[in-house]
């Protein structure tokens, strides 16, 4: 009796050990590289004078990882941020999930602070959608990337004209005649 008991005490352990442990689970990655091009809908004077294009390289299995931003170029920048190299501190995050079927969604925020004039800060702040050629064991490569949200711009320089807010979209590759557009 003592021998059947210990078997089946046994078989219960590797049943009990064996519940919720079923096959790994895969993620498809997604990455992006290359130019983006955002334009800033809304705000008043020199604060509606913010479009820019940028390139950045993210790699994100649904983690919040940092952008490294390899290019910025204000395409209209008004008096808030002074044109040329070097005048921008740039930071910037992004956690994309890719779907089975390929489908990426995912949020981006990305910050600008002037340097000259000091203290504007400019915050995009977005969801991200596009198609992946990923698979579960292989890095996908982003394409039709499409981010849309808010945009606010703080003025630390002391000018009221740096100062607002609205929405933007930032394409991945700019649609009819060149211009960032939404589906």
């Amino acid at each position: 009796m003592k021998k059947l008991a210990v078997l089946i005490l046994l078989a219960l352990e590797v049943a009990v050990a064996g519940c919720g442990n079923g096959p790994p689970t895969n993620t498809t990655t997604t990455a992006t590289t290359g130019n983006w091009e955002a334009q800033l809908i809304g705000g008043k004077g020199e604060a509606s004078e913010l479009d820019f294009v940028t390139a950045f390289n993210v790699t994100s299995d649904n983690t919040n990882e940092p952008l490294d931003i390899t290019g910025f170029g204000f395409i209209n920048n008004g008096s808030c941020f002074e044109p040329g190299l070097d005048n921008e501190n740039l930071s910037g995050t992004a956690t994309l999930s890719t779907a089975s079927t390929g489908q990426v969604t995912g949020t981006v925020n990305f910050q600008v602070q002037s340097i000259a004039p000091p203290g504007n800060t400019l915050t995009l702040t977005g969801n991200l959608t596009g198609t992946s050629n990923g698979t579960t064991t292989t890095t996908g490569t982003l394409t039709n990337g499409l981010v849309q949200g808010t945009w606010s711009l703080a003025g630390g320089a002391g000018d009221p004209s740096c100062t607002g807010g609205g929405t933007f979209l930032m394409c991945q590759t700019p649609g009819v005649n060149g211009l960032c557009v939404a589906p």
